[in-house]
């Protein structure tokens, strides 16, 4: 009786053990076009204001090219989320302008360059 108990025992927990591999989070990968982000301090921005938004597993922006890379767990928050959070850190994305409130709290540098803000041409390299 003993021996039967422990198989069944052990029955249910690797079914348990199967069903929570089957319910592994899906990850996908998005990159978002940034046109706004002008510099390192714009990266880092972006960068830790997204570590803090739920769902987001990471973020890397690549101010060069202007686009950021994120990827998040697809059953926690969506791509429309993601945008809309880079919006609220002050930068445009994609089809989403950015949050005029927080786009003022910018450092000049961060700025587009219409608005005063930008790399200094002489310092730009070629």
């Amino acid at each position: 009786m003993r021996i039967l108990k422990l198989v069944v025992l052990f029955l249910f927990a690797g079914i348990g053990v199967t069903m929570a591999q089957q319910k592994q989070k899906a990850i996908e990968t998005a990159k978002i076009s940034t046109p706004t982000v002008q510099c390192e301090s714009c990266k880092n921005r972006i960068e830790r204001y997204m570590s803090h938004e739920e769902g987001v597993q990471s973020v890397k922006v690549d101010f060069k090219k202007h686009v950021t890379t994120v990827k998040y767990y697809t059953d926690r928050t969506n791509i429309e989320n993601i945008k809309t959070g880079i919006a609220n850190a002050g930068y445009d994305a994609d089809n989403v302008t950015a949050n005029p409130e927080s786009y003022q709290k910018l450092p000049t540098c961060c700025k587009k360059p219409e608005d005063g803000g930008g790399m200094d041409p002489k310092k730009k390299k070629n």
